[in-house]
């Protein structure tokens, strides 16, 4: 007689699956994480200032405005855990530090770059609907500022 495997070993069964092939809307999915790191306002930032080449710590810092060195340190090593990012330390005093992409790491990026490039040429359009959205009157603060749709189209 065969037995009934349970409901924990399908759930094991789409955690496998899913770290094998990826669904971003599965909770348990480790795309997720990754999502994450490569789109954070910080890991965005770095990915695109590292298209240009190695850097430094302290050229990234300067490059990418506004990080804080711990916020810098923790997006670098998320990437580079991801292997998006290569960290090479170099035996001198002081210590040199460059961080550059690896193969992976540039695939990402120019996806990321060509996101980034859209948002700037963009960016006259999406502040003229951000000033037509501040315009617009709303009925109730709680809510949503778009009309809302219902099922028979009105």
């Amino acid at each position: 007689m065969a037995t009934t495997k349970g409901p924990r070993h399908l759930s094991r069964m789409m955690t496998k699956l899913a770290e094998q092939h990826g669904d971003v809307h599965a909770a348990d999915c480790p795309s997720r994480g990754v999502l994450e790191h490569v789109t954070s306002r910080w890991g965005v930032l770095v990915l695109v200032a590292l298209v240009d080449g190695t850097h430094r710590f302290s050229e990234l810092r300067r490059k990418v405005s506004g990080v804080s060195e711990k916020m810098l340190a923790q997006t670098l090593h998320a990437l580079e855990e991801d292997g998006f990012v290569l960290r090479e330390v170099h035996p001198v005093i002081p210590p040199h530090v460059d961080y550059t992409l690896t193969p992976l790491g540039e695939e990402v990026a120019g996806h990321v770059e060509a996101l980034t490039d859209w948002i700037e040429e963009s960016l006259p359009r999406i502040l003229e609907a951000r000033a037509r959205q501040a315009k617009t009157p709303r009925k109730n603060a709680s809510e949503p500022r778009a009309r809302r749709v219902t099922a028979s189209g009105r």
